[in-house]
Order: structure tokens, then C-alpha cells, then sequence
């Protein structure tokens, strides 16, 4: 069930699946079994979704994957448990040694690679990634007993088929005050997604006595992002993903891994891609008019290879203003 806080297709929890183990956390509380249970689901998938890629589901995450020196000694991306689970678990302190603390939102239309570049981000600056749409879908794989009231309120708006509203989605960021002030800096993904949300967390980090560094607002033209989504064909039968440019399967049509056959969704079709790309520019321009006006909207040309929109992102957020 989509809400408006989750544009972009994901990836749907197994079912049957089981919990994983519990661990630390770097934030000093238990880590999380969803956790756990992503890297076990990731191990198991086709060779071929596990790559590096603007057009599967799939992205890198761990310093072998980026090939770059993350600030903290945990050579992978920081554990989100407190973020996913919420509660009393609290961040660890800052490392000594450690580079800068940046404090970043992240905007950028489905199809333009925002989410492979959170995750370059959150290894190479050691900063967590603050996702609302990981938080909605971690809620559903939490046992009851674990989920914080806000949250718990989310899913029963997504289970009746109704928008999780901007009040319950603030009281879910309430709930993780602490990830927002945690010494090593954060990435916040998917909030705020209007004008109503950005005051929110403005009166929420002052109230902190935090502050944002930068918005880095992904931009890419919309012909190229029909191009990306509409190309890409997924499995009736293993659900796995292809392009037909960039990942073809090996026969047209047909799934390299089970046989299966390949079709287009109906959310790839061009029309649907355009149609959510214009929704989305709409609600999206009086947020980047508001940051704008504040002085941290930093607009990052989303065109070319992961490795050199980070380049680009970091150069921008690098120059003094």
C-alpha cells in the first residue's frame, strides 16, 4: 500500500520471512532484525540485482561497493536501528578523528538515483540515512510490541487505504528526536515533502539547536527519467528486475534466472511515469522555493554515473557560499 510519503515502487517484505539475529547497534541500543533481515534478503537475490545500478531496486552500500574510506572504523554503512525501531537508544559518540558532521536533506524526483547516492553519502561521510519510506516499510516487519505509538498510527492509515498524514509523520520524526542530534550528522530522506513539513522540522531542530547544512535537491530532465523507468521489465515469476538498455535479460522476454516472463508495470509505462513526474514537480516546487529562500537549496545535476554525481554533490556542498 503506497502512501504519500512513498512515491517510488519498493521492494514488498517476503513472506514468511524470519526475523534475523539481534546485535549493538552503533547508537548504542539493539540492532535491528529488520536489519539484519535486508542484508540476508540482499545475499540471497540473483547476481544480477546486486549490482550498482540507477534502474534496479538494488544499491551499494558497503566500502567495497564504493570503493572509498568511510569517517567511522565500520567499513559499512552506520547501523539505523534507533531510527527504525525508535525508543531510548541513543548515538554513540563521535569518533575522534572523524571528519566533518553533515546534517543533509535529500529531495529529487523518483528515477533520478536519490537513493544510491544516500547510500554513497551515508558510507563515505558516516552519517545515517533517515529514511521515512526504510521507517513505513520496517514498521510493517516490527512486532507490535515494538513499534512506537506514531508509528503504529502510520500503518493503520496505510491499512485502511488513507494518506499518513503530515502531523502523525512529524510525531514519527518526534519519536527520533535523538537520530537528529546524533554528533556524526544525518541524511534526511523522504521528509519534508511540503511546506508544512519543512516548518515542522525547522521548529524541531531549533528546538534541538540543530541546524541543516544543505538541501541537495537531485534534478534530472523528466524525459530522461520516463526513459529510465518505462525501460525497465520485471519477472511475473521471481520479481527480478531488468532494463531493456542497460539490463537486458539474455532472450527478450525472458527471465535469466527462472524462466519467467518479463512485463512492463503499469507504473513503468511512459504516460504513468510522466503523470508522476508532473505530480511531483508541483508538489515539490514550493519546497525547494522555501529552501531556496533560506539559502540551502544546493541543485545537483543528476545526470551521468553514481560515482560522478557524488563528485558533483560534494563539490557544491564543499564551496564556500
Amino acid at each position: 500500500m503506497k502512501t504519500a510519503f512513498e512515491q517510488a515502487p519498493g521492494p514488498a517484505p517476503r513472506a514468511g520471512q524470519k526475523k534475523g539475529k539481534v546485535g549493538q547497534d552503533r547508537c548504542g541500543g539493539q540492532r535491528s532484525c529488520v536489519a539484519s533481515m535486508r542484508s540476508a534478503t540482499f545475499a540471497r537475490r540473483p547476481a544480477h540485482t546486486r549490482d550498482q545500478s540507477a534502474f534496479v531496486q538494488n544499491r551499494p552500500g558497503s566500502q567495497a561497493a564504493t570503493g572509498d574510506k568511510p569517517n567511522h572504523d565500520m567499513g559499512a554503512k552506520p547501523d539505523r536501528s534507533a531510527w527504525l525501531k525508535g525508543g531510548q537508544a541513543k548515538c554513540e559518540p563521535k569518533p575522534v578523528g572523524a571528519g566533518r558532521s553533515w546534517r543533509l536533506v535529500l529531495l529529487g524526483a523518483p528515477g533520478v538515483g536519490k537513493g544510491t547516492q544516500a547510500e554513497l553519502l551515508s558510507v563515505r561521510l558516516g552519517v545515517c540515512h533517515l529514511s521515512i519510506g526504510d521507517l513505513f516499510r520496517a514498521a510493517k516487519s516490527l512486532d507490535a510490541s515494538e513499534r512506537t505509538p506514531a508509528l503504529t498510527a502510520a500503518l493503520d492509515y496505510m491499512r485502511r487505504g488513507e494518506l499518513v498524514p503530515d502531523r502523525t509523520v512529524l510525531d514519527m520524526v518526534r519519536e527520533r528526536r535523538a537520530c537528529l542530534r546524533c554528533e556524526c550528522g544525518f541524511l534526511l530522506d523522504g521528509f519534508p515533502r511540503t511546506v508544512a513539513q519543512a516548518e515542522a522540522l525547522e521548529a524541531l531542530l531549533e528546538e534541538e539547536k540543530v541546524r541543516i547544512d544543505a538541501v541537495l535537491n537531485y534534478d534530472m530532465p523528466i524525459e530522461r527519467i520516463v526513459k529510465r523507468l518505462s525501460g525497465r521489465r520485471t519477472c511475473a515469476g521471481c520479481k527480478a528486475v531488468y532494463h531493456v538498455e542497460n539490463r537486458p535479460p539474455k532472450k527478450e522476454g525472458v527471465c535469466d534466472q527462472c524462466g519467467g516472463e518479463l512485463y512492463q508495470r503499469e507504473d513503468d509505462r511512459p504516460e504513468s511515469v510522466r503523470v508522476r513526474m508532473e505530480a511531483y514537480a508541483r508538489s515539490t516546487a514550493p519546497l525547494t522555493d522555501f529552501y531556496g529562500r533560506r539559502g540551502l537549496l544546493v541543485t545537483v545535476d543528476a545526470m551521468g554515473t553514481p560515482e560522478e554525481i557524488y563528485a558533483r554533490a560534494m563539490a557544491l556542498i564543499q564551496t564556500p557560499s
